[in-house]
């Protein structure tokens, strides 16, 4: 099993899977914070990891978080393996007319731990670049999902 410490200088629980099946272990909001309409925030969780070389912490908003008009920019958000600063949580308000609150001690947030190979970058020129063709080829982003 692979060990991930917590540093918890939070009032709240030590983060924990909530269920045997759990993917990830919440995180709760260290603070009562107000977003404005269209806001964004960071949330402090008071929550910092050490997570072992060659794993990642993937940050995600949970799922019951549907229920408030929130979104997480740029979610999936990433712990590196050498990051030991707080774990706080970017929150945007997408309602367009009135400010939403988060609670302090609300679970707001999951971490899910990822184990990532080291790969082997190596430049080439364009010659063995586009030497390499596919099917796809240089058609971009969303190309195989149009008729």
């Amino acid at each position: 099993m692979v060990q991930v410490r917590i540093l918890n200088n939070s009032n709240n629980p030590t983060p924990e899977y909530k269920t045997e099946g759990a993917a990830g272990f919440d995180i709760a909001s260290s603070e009562t914070i107000f977003i404005s309409a269209q806001g964004s925030v960071l949330v402090s969780t008071g929550i910092h990891v050490i997570i072992p070389e060659g794993y990642e912490g993937q940050l995600r908003l949970r799922s019951s978080m549907y229920k408030k008009p929130f979104v997480m920019p740029n979610a999936p958000g990433t712990i590196d393996s050498d990051y030991r600063g707080e774990i706080k949580i970017p929150l945007r308000n997408l309602n367009s007319l009135c400010p939403e609150t988060i609670v302090k001690g609300e679970r707001i947030a999951q971490i899910v731990i990822q184990k990532l190979p080291q790969v082997d970058i190596e430049e080439v020129s364009e010659d063995a670049f586009f030497g390499k063709t596919t099917e796809r080829g240089l058609k971009g982003f969303g190309s195989t999902g149009q008729n």
